[in-house]
């Protein structure tokens, strides 16, 4: 006879096939290093193939950035996320594009936050407190390494080696540089936070080019349902699917 947790392991599991429950998500994170280690891919279950629909649909077009602001977000996200031998880098998966479109959004602009005074320093674990919109700190951050770098090595940020760009990045992250209206910490923080955002979010908001930062971590994307696999005893690897690519398969 089987026991209670048994039984309620097999119900929950009818439920969910019965039911053809649709799961879904957006990974992110934050930080550098360990935190975002990357796993091998390994052979999927059943090929979609939509690879080409989300490099179609991929949205290359400047809505906020200069070109030069672009080149040194570009240039700096990949140093906070790296290409290394288990995968593309930040760079390739168009994280740039992806900072981009969302400076350009109410994200940017902060339109859907409450920014009226009394402006207060607030504590470390707060984050900025102030008036700027982010529009307006990367602004002054981006310029702010482009000028340091200038100082220092004589050169624009995104013509530096990876071993400067890191010392620059580090001087951000550790404020020992002096930027008007915000501290250099909380300008890095916002650009690695929206970095590993950009990384693993949806395909569609401009970044995780063809999907490839979902298929170093084996994460399925958008499935439209997993009651084919709910009975299975083992782990299951399922190729991602991007919300573009559901809507393409639907049409057909």
């Amino acid at each position: 006879m089987e026991n209670k947790e048994e039984q309620k392991r097999y119900s929950r599991r009818n439920f969910l096939k019965n039911s053809g429950l649709t799961i879904g998500g957006l990974a992110v994170g934050a930080g550098i290093g360990s935190q975002f280690r990357k796993t091998k891919e390994v052979e999927v279950t059943k090929e979609v193939p939509v690879e080409k629909i989300v490099e179609n649909n991929a949205n290359r077009a400047l809505m906020y950035f200069s070109p030069q602001q672009f080149r040194i977000a570009e240039a700096a996200a990949e140093r906070i996320f790296p290409e290394d031998e288990l995968g593309p880098g930040a760079k390739k998966l168009n994280v740039a594009y992806f900072i981009d479109h969302q400076l350009a959004s109410s994200w940017g602009t902060r339109g859907r936050e409450y920014t009226m005074g009394p402006f207060f320093k607030g504590e470390a674990t707060q984050g900025y407190q102030g008036h700027l919109n982010r529009q307006q700190i990367f602004d002054i951050g981006l310029q702010g390494l482009h000028d340091y770098s200038q100082k220092t090595f004589q050169k624009p940020f995104e013509q530096l080696t990876a071993e400067e760009q890191d010392q620059v990045l580090i001087a951000f992250e550790q404020d020992q540089v002096e930027l008007k209206g915000i501290s250099a910490s909380s300008f890095f923080a916002q650009l690695r936070t929206v970095t590993i955002e950009g990384v693993y979010a949806d395909p569609m908001y401009g970044g995780n080019n063809q999907m490839e930062a979902w298929k170093m971590k084996n994460y399925p994307g958008h499935q439209m349902t997993y009651a084919q696999i709910i009975d299975s005893e083992e782990f299951q690897v399922i190729k991602p699917q991007s919300l573009n690519s559901q809507h393409q398969n639907h049409q057909h």
